[in-house]
């Protein structure tokens, strides 16, 4: 499961550069449209979401071996 959500991860990150590269690209022009001031967030909410996974999953791994081994003691 770990791998796919890197994938997913590693994926997002590309969606969310381009996105805001298209942002940055249409804020040349006079008039943009509103909805391409947005087009960064949809990328950003499941990359926050798979970014706390990777931090927090280390920190859980060592929390439940800790568990573990206190529980065979």
């Amino acid at each position: 499961m770990s791998t796919w959500i890197r994938q997913i991860h590693r994926w997002l990150s590309l969606a969310f550069t381009a996105a805001v590269l298209a942002n940055i690209a249409a804020m040349t022009q006079r008039d943009p449209p509103l909805w391409l001031g947005f087009l960064a967030l949809l990328p950003l909410i499941p990359l926050m979401l798979t970014g706390l996974y990777m931090f927090v999953s280390p920190y859980a791994a060592k929390w439940r071996g800790a568990r573990r081994v206190q529980g065979e003691a």
